[in-house]
């Protein structure tokens, strides 16, 4: 009992140094991390299909257009893109822009993990909220929603435009020539690469599986 105390304390420690609260998330942090969502969303919004669209002037059939090419995929991506930053967590063991992922991070995992084998951990909140978004995505999710706004045109003549789309990437077009146009986009260039640690918690959680099988 002794070295699990010695061990909370140890990572409580780790949240209140590593964590800093008054960090708020970078231009290039914001725009990185939206271009990947929305990037993502594009490509989950892939159908092949042909829909129908408006009517011409000068015909009485409706316009039909690829999904992949439509306005309605547009939309469809554009909407609430930014909420999905609620189920990002803050890692704060991670440098810069990879801070921000889905999924716990190593200390709030190690927390839960020692509060479901029986040990009392004690934190600031209770552990109903300890899964809850933190102030600093909070506030990633409103710059997110800023920069949307802000880039929203731009984001349209990317998507309309088959030939660049096809060519340059989002991120490029809407971070490095526009959002962060002779600013510092280094973060851009940030890979997360899993530790050791996790490599081995990973390969710890395949073997347990199999054992279960």
């Amino acid at each position: 009992m002794f070295v699990y105390f010695i061990f909370i304390n140890f990572c409580l420690f780790s949240i209140n140094f590593a964590d800093d609260p008054n960090r708020l998330p970078t231009k290039c942090e914001v725009c990185k991390l939206l271009t990947q969502e929305l990037t993502e969303n594009f490509q989950q919004h892939n159908s092949p299909s042909v829909i129908e669209t408006s009517y011409s002037f000068d015909d009485k059939q409706p316009k039909k257009t690829k999904y992949s090419d439509s306005e309605t995929r547009l939309i469809e991506t554009l909407e609430n893109v930014c909420e999905r930053f609620l189920r990002y967590n803050v890692h704060a063991e991670r440098p810069g822009s990879l801070r921000y992922a889905r999924g716990r991070s190593q200390t709030m995992d190690t927390l839960w993990n020692l509060r479901n084998k029986g040990v009392k951990v004690v934190l600031d909140v209770p552990d109903t909220m300890w899964d809850a978004p933190s102030a600093e995505i909070t506030q990633l999710k409103k710059y997110c929603e800023e920069m949307l706004e802000e880039q929203e045109e731009s984001i349209e003549q990317w998507y309309f435009d088959k030939k660049v789309r096809n060519e340059i990437s989002l991120e490029k077009y809407i971070c490095e020539d526009r959002v962060l146009k002779n600013r510092d986009s280094s973060c851009l260039r940030e890979v997360y690469e899993p530790s050791n640690d996790e490599d081995i918690k990973a390969q710890s959680k395949g073997d347990m599986g199999k054992a279960d099988l």
